[in-house]
């Protein structure tokens, strides 16, 4: 690891770059880079053995700088109060961003530890938010998978890092098209449970405890036709109020812990 010198400009070519990363989705994917922000984060992503670029890191902010070392990473750099506020994306921070690689999140390097997958899926899920409480709920829960079919959001957005906690860097997260995902599930014979309101069985009556993938889609227009078409059977989680239908995450999470309830009880 090394050290380079500090930095107390904008204008420093190592600051655009940051900015660009942390702004636009098309720099990320270019570089194949993006910036996470804050410690936990980073010692998630470090766990996860992602490749760390830089980091950078207020002394004005950043209470122990000796926990850098806990780190590896090819240089650390000391910025300025200022030029780190341009650069920080939360109103509260510990001080301390990084440049890291992105993984590979191709469906066709998935693989599981075990024969008896319990998998998350998400349709085209848009709010970064949404996403981010998925993810941490799959942390939660320790899925074997999460996978994302006709994504439309770029998975290290900041906001998506951010409202998950780092748990994008935890979970085994892959992304393909729903085709693409419906062939694969049906070649490794995981089970398709769709959360729809049509043909529907309460998730209570069901069986989750071979390989199964609990599939949600968005609350606006839920899950396409072809997932319909392709389920094992439709799920529903009763309704006692007014409306039909809760936050995906939240929906998602109820299905999760009754699928590892029924688990715990073979």
């Amino acid at each position: 690891m090394q050290s380079t010198k500090h930095i107390s400009s904008a204008q420093n070519p190592l600051i655009k770059k940051v900015l660009q990363l942390k702004d636009k989705s098309r720099e990320r994917k270019k570089t194949g880079l993006f910036i996470l922000e804050g410690l936990r984060e980073l010692q998630i992503a470090s766990k996860a053995l992602y490749d760390i670029e830089s980091i950078l890191y207020c002394e004005d902010i950043l209470e122990n700088t000796q926990i850098l070392q806990s780190f590896n990473y090819d240089q650390s750099i000391s910025v300025s109060a200022d030029v780190y506020k341009k650069l920080a994306y939360r109103d509260t921070t510990e001080g301390i961003i990084a440049i890291a690689k992105s993984k590979d999140h191709q469906l066709s390097s998935l693989a599981f530890d075990t024969e008896n997958p319990l998998i998350l899926i998400a349709e085209a899920p848009e709010k970064p938010g949404n996403i981010g409480a998925l993810l941490r709920t799959a942390d939660a829960a320790n899925l074997d998978a999460v996978l994302i079919a006709n994504p439309k959001t770029d998975l290290y957005n900041p906001n998506i890092i951010r409202s998950s906690v780092g748990c994008v860097f935890s979970r085994n997260v892959k992304m393909g098209t729903t085709t693409e995902i419906i062939s694969y599930l049906k070649k490794e014979g995981i089970q398709v449970f769709c959360a729809a309101l049509s043909a529907s069985k309460d998730y209570t009556t069901v069986s989750f405890k071979g390989p199964t993938a609990l599939v949600v889609g968005t609350e606006h227009s839920g899950l396409s036709n072809e997932w319909l078409q392709n389920s094992t059977q439709n799920i529903i989680i009763p309704m006692e109020g007014e409306i039909d239908s809760m936050n995906v995450s939240v929906s998602a999470a109820i299905l999760i812990f009754e699928a590892k309830r029924q688990r715990k009880l073979n």
